[in-house]
């Protein structure tokens, strides 16, 4: 029951970004040219995003559990650290610059496309990359 959740939730929020046109790079890349061709539908996507989410958590956090859980996984730090800005810097380069998040770039593989490939990879490296640095600064921290 639970990975029929989590296909049916993915599928769901798949289907939602191919929709809204959020796996098509040049319609992201519209949203930051302010100065060009800007296209605002974007900012309707995440507001839209924003108050389902919002009125989602209200909702669910009431309950003393999730359903298909023991626990409720939520974040414990509140601390806006050099991490945290740092990850959200190269996110927001990286999704300027190839018009894909990986939200949108994950829906968009099935368009068989090279440059949501290379994205994909780009971050999986990333992602790789980011754990091998994490890993490798844990035994120094934990020796200091």
């Amino acid at each position: 029951m639970r990975y029929l959740s989590l296909y049916l939730t993915g599928l769901i929020f798949g289907v939602g970004i191919a929709i809204s046109g959020m796996a098509n790079p040049a319609k992201v890349l519209n949203f930051f040219d302010l100065a060009g061709t800007w296209d605002p539908s974007l900012a309707f996507v995440m507001g839209g995003a924003v108050i389902v989410t919002f009125l989602g958590y209200r909702f669910v956090l009431k309950r003393p559990m999730p359903v298909l859980e023991d626990r409720f996984h939520l974040p414990t730090s509140r601390v806006i650290d050099v991490r945290l800005l740092g990850g959200s810097a190269v996110f927001g380069i990286g999704w300027g610059i190839a018009g894909f998040c990986p939200g949108g770039a994950l829906p968009a593989i099935g368009t068989g496309d090279a440059s949501v490939f290379i994205f994909v990879g780009a971050l999986l490296t990333g992602i790789l990359l980011a754990r091998g640095i994490t890993a490798s600064r844990a035994p120094r921290a934990a020796t200091a």
